[in-house]
């Protein structure tokens, strides 16, 4: 172990019991349930600053950013391959080849943030417009696009290390370098979007520097942590340009079915989001409004997904696939309780959440029956969450694959269409259909984990 260099805090001991297995859990989750936390208060503050600049500032901001979340699916599957491959490294005791992992990654993400963001740059007013917008949305969104396009190499090279950081066991790093920024961004859209403390007032397009400043600063902090041997990574800088082909397709293995996942969900949550629209305005907003008051609930399991693949995966790589599977199931038991508790939540003060983002009543009131229905899929959507996070730390992103595309297209995009085409339903129906979804999703991982079958991937 190098000088500075923490140890993981994700591999297990031989001998570990469940009281140990699920301490380790919880070392693991907190700080990404914190985190998560922290990043969705910023957002409230941030779409209620945005909010002040009118309704086409807040449509502009929303619609624009649709597009290019297809190709942040692309990085978010390179991510998936590097957490993957560094967990099952730093598991087999190898830093050096987990190092040479995230340095892979960095490469690849960077030089493909030039590639796509050159031309997003250039053709920014074109791919917005698919989405329909009306012109003066169309202007507002393009140049906030533009002026966050800037920061995205190290928007991506942030989010490589800390996908690295996680699988390595390191949860802690990440959460206090996006706490920071959590706290440094909107604090910037104050100044940029208003035009305080000597600076001009550039409304939406401030919002759009504030971000890329923010998270460009972030990668800058993180790719200083690993390249100065002040985590459970380092990577070499004599090194950084150097191409290793074989490490790449190791990530990139596990990274492709991730990518295809993710464009395909992406797709089908388009679509989904074209059966919304249809049912007008009111609609529109009142699913806009749930989801993000939803959002709130899921933070829990997505702290103890983040944990079973950091355990799944180092477990795996130290030869400890008992251990393995068992932090697997307890990561699941532990997110199903938490979110049991959410569920109570949704269906005892759905208004009140929903009252965080508006205070237009007609939208409380039709949010307020969401939430109570989708209440009964928080232990459904655990289900999903961790258990994929599991499979996914193992390498097994092609069942994943399978799974995510069954389920979107054939369930929840088929039952949308039907009730809403057919039997001319409206809102609830709809989210009916996303709830079924949560159902057979989570009923698959069950299957997929339980058969154990994913211990026997080369990763």
């Amino acid at each position: 172990m190098h000088g500075g260099q923490k140890e993981s805090k994700a591999r297990l001991p031989e001998d570990a019991d469940r009281s140990t297995i699920r301490k380790k859990i919880f070392e693991l989750a907190w700080p990404v349930v914190a985190e998560q936390a922290l990043a969705t208060f910023t957002h409230v503050v941030d779409m209620a600053m945005v909010g002040r600049l009118g309704a086409a500032a807040i449509a502009s901001v929303g619609i624009s950013i649709q597009p290019f979340m297809l190709v942040f699916a692309l990085f978010g599957a390179l991510a998936t391959g590097t957490t993957a491959v560094v967990a099952r490294t730093v598991g087999a005791g190898e830093h050096r080849d987990a190092g040479n992992a995230l340095r892979q990654s960095l490469l690849l993400a960077m030089g493909l943030a030039v590639v796509i963001g050159i031309p997003s740059y250039i053709f920014a007013p074109q791919v917005i417009s698919i989405m329909g917008p009306e012109p003066d949305v169309l202007a507002l969104g393009t140049s906030y696009i533009r002026w966050m396009l800037p920061g995205l190499a190290f928007m991506l090279a942030a989010m490589m290390i800390t996908a690295a950081l996680r699988g390595a066991g390191d949860t802690m790093t990440p959460m206090k370098v996006n706490a920071a920024i959590n706290v440094i961004n909107p604090i910037m859209n104050f100044v940029l979007i208003f035009g305080h403390l000597g600076f001009p007032a550039m409304g939406v397009n401030g919002a759009g520097l504030a971000t890329s400043l923010s998270r460009g600063l972030g990668g800058v902090v993180l790719l200083y942590i690993v390249f100065t041997n002040r985590s459970v990574i380092t990577v070499r800088r004599r090194d950084f340009f150097t191409f290793d082909w074989g490490m790449t397709q190791r990530v990139i293995r596990v990274g492709i079915p991730a990518a295809i996942e993710q464009f395909i969900s992406r797709a089908g949550q388009i679509l989904y989001m074209r059966v919304v629209a249809g049912l007008g305005t009111l609609a529109y907003a009142s699913h806009t409004v749930a989801i993000n008051a939803e959002s709130i609930s899921y933070m829990p399991a997505f702290g103890f997904a983040t944990a079973a693949a950091a355990l799944v995966g180092q477990n795996l790589g130290a030869e400890q696939p008992e251990l393995a599977e068992e932090s697997g199931w307890e990561s699941w038991k532990l997110a199903a309780m938490f979110m049991g508790l959410m569920m109570i939540v949704l269906l005892s003060i759905p208004g009140l959440l929903m009252r965080i983002y508006t205070t237009d009543m007609a939208v409380i009131e039709m949010g307020r029956e969401l939430l109570r229905i989708v209440a009964f899929a928080q232990i459904p959507m655990a289900t999903f969450f961790v258990l994929a996070g599991g499979l996914r730390g193992a390498g097994d992103t092609r069942m994943m694959l399978y799974i995510s595309t069954a389920s979107i297209w054939l369930v929840r995009l088929s039952l949308a269409y039907f009730f809403v085409g057919v039997l001319d339903k409206g809102l609830t129906w709809v989210w009916l259909a996303m709830v079924a979804d949560w159902f057979v999703r989570a009923g698959l991982a069950l299957w997929r984990f339980r058969s154990g079958k994913w211990k026997e991937i080369e990763v």
